[in-house]
């Protein structure tokens, strides 16, 4: 039998969501072909009662829309549900919970799809797609928003903008807005104001058993930090709130890239540069190949937030580097910041991506991280290093599901192609790239597949392990281990 809700919802209600006991005392062999034949025609006809009261759609396979539907940010994902539930509030939600429940449908969640590892889709299983669930309620006088499930960044700092305010969220702004806070939330404002969820005010999830519940640092608190760091394993976020600052609109950022050549002295300024960095300032370097997709160079992205007066000079070290081949590091509209990286992740390119947190970037790492870029296979590739400091660190540990706190820098080997011929060459890489940076990685590993890094082990495992086990006895099938809402 297909492995049921279970796998996303602990194991309660086992016997609620499998066949359980009859099926044991069962003597007769059932053959699997007509078994699936029958399991789909109980879905559909479940499908079509539902479909009376659910606001959203329901797709099965056979449906036009299917196809599309399925599809997520990474075209090396190709996994196929039985069911996508595309859902316009937490009540389609709850329905569609109990439906995957009844049919023992294993369930992934799509935000805004963005997850490298696919979590937000399942082979044979339900997506619960919250695409629809796309908007923004800013309250400047609060100086809070809140966000849909399904709602992307870029949404998000448009509206917040509006009223010159924003939160720490991410660096492409087609990434969602719960798949990135629920597992950390690195962003151009983390050393200043923290991550993104350092700024989630609270949330409201459905959890296994189609309860709707409101957990904050009020209500439901075990579960508020729970979800802040340790993704969706508790149930599906349908809104976050989040806490807003004054931003922009008009801040210093950009890019500034040299000639190859030139990255080991790249790379050690970004270090020097780093190490003296105030909270008001967000680094990124890279090696990486230039637009044209033939030149490769080695570049330094860097976000300044503090006051403008004196932003020419903060940055000045950068700009003074050598003669750079690109250089758009100034004034810019912070929204438009947000947004400068997303041609670099095209929808549809084919990515699997390996990262390491070293606490040092010494001359070793920096020589290894260039001789791995030199056996880079495709122009789409990159080395990406992610300085951490300020605010972000200084969250003390226990205070949410997230362990990586300390101050450092994570290395990340992004492998990016465009087509299944490249499939061997760009995985290939990937892992060579992330056995090469082992010797260099400090005391904390880091998950290799997701869009952003997320802790392989919460700070608290074993109030984690509570945590889940609660929440099974109290609400029957409330997620364990394996289920996260995807970016």
């Amino acid at each position: 039998m297909k492995r049921s809700v279970l796998s996303m919802f602990g194991e309660a209600f086992h016997e609620a969501t499998t066949c359980g006991g009859a099926c044991r005392r069962s003597r007769h062999r059932v053959d699997p072909a007509q078994a699936r034949i029958t399991a789909m025609a109980d879905l559909s006809s479940s499908v079509a009662e539902l479909s009376k009261s659910f606001s959203g759609r329901l797709l099965l396979p056979k449906d036009s829309d299917w196809d599309t539907a399925r599809r997520v940010h990474n075209g090396l994902v190709d996994k196929r549900p039985a069911l996508i539930a595309q859902c316009l509030g937490a009540a389609d939600i709850t329905a569609a919970v109990r439906l995957a429940r009844e049919h023992s449908l294993e369930i992934a969640v799509r935000g805004g799809g963005h997850n490298v590892s696919g979590r937000a889709t399942v082979d044979g299983g339900l997506m619960i797609d919250l695409s629809a669930l796309k908007y923004v309620h800013a309250d400047p006088k609060a100086r809070t928003a809140r966000a849909g499930g399904g709602t992307l960044w870029g949404h998000f700092n448009r509206e917040t903008q509006a009223h010159g305010l924003a939160t720490t969220g991410g660096v492409v702004s087609t990434t969602g807005v719960a798949g990135l806070t629920l597992g950390g939330g690195i962003g151009w404002l983390m050393p200043k104001f923290g991550m993104a969820l350092d700024n989630l005010l609270g949330v409201e999830i459905v959890l296994a058993d189609g309860h709707i519940v409101r957990a904050d640092d009020d209500e439901n608190p075990d579960l508020f930090w729970a979800v802040r760091g340790g993704g969706g394993n508790f149930g599906v976020v349908s809104s976050l709130e989040f806490r807003l600052h004054e931003v922009g609109p008009l801040v210093t950022g950009g890019i500034v890239a040299w000639p190859a050549k030139r990255a080991r002295e790249t790379l050690r300024l970004f270090r020097d540069f780093a190490e003296r960095a105030t909270d008001e300032v967000m680094l990124v370097a890279a090696l990486m190949t230039a637009p044209d997709g033939a030149t490769k160079v080695s570049a330094i992205a860097a976000g300044y937030f503090g006051p403008s007066a004196i932003a020419e000079r903060v940055v000045k070290p950068i700009k003074v580097f050598d003669q750079p081949v690109v250089d758009t590091l100034g004034p810019i509209p912070y929204e438009q910041l947000n947004a400068s990286l997303d041609a670099s992740f095209p929808r549809g390119a084919r990515n699997y991506w390996k990262s390491h947190f070293c606490e040092q970037l010494t001359d070793e790492a920096i020589e290894t991280i260039i001789d791995c870029h030199r056996k880079c296979p495709s122009p789409m590739a990159m080395v990406s290093i992610e300085h951490f400091h300020g605010a972000a660190t200084r969250v003390k540990t226990a205070k949410t599901a997230f362990a990586l706190r300390g101050r450092g820098f994570n290395v990340l080997a992004l492998s990016q192609w465009s087509s299944p011929a490249g499939d061997a060459a760009g995985l290939g890489w990937a892992r060579e790239t992330d056995a090469a940076l082992k010797p260099s990685a400090g005391r904390v590993n880091t998950s290799t597949t997701s869009t952003r890094t997320t802790p392989a082990l919460p700070p608290s495992p074993r109030r984690m392990d509570r945590m889940s086990s609660g929440y099974s006895r109290s609400r029957p099938g409330t997620t364990r281990t394996t289920y996260s809402t995807a970016t």
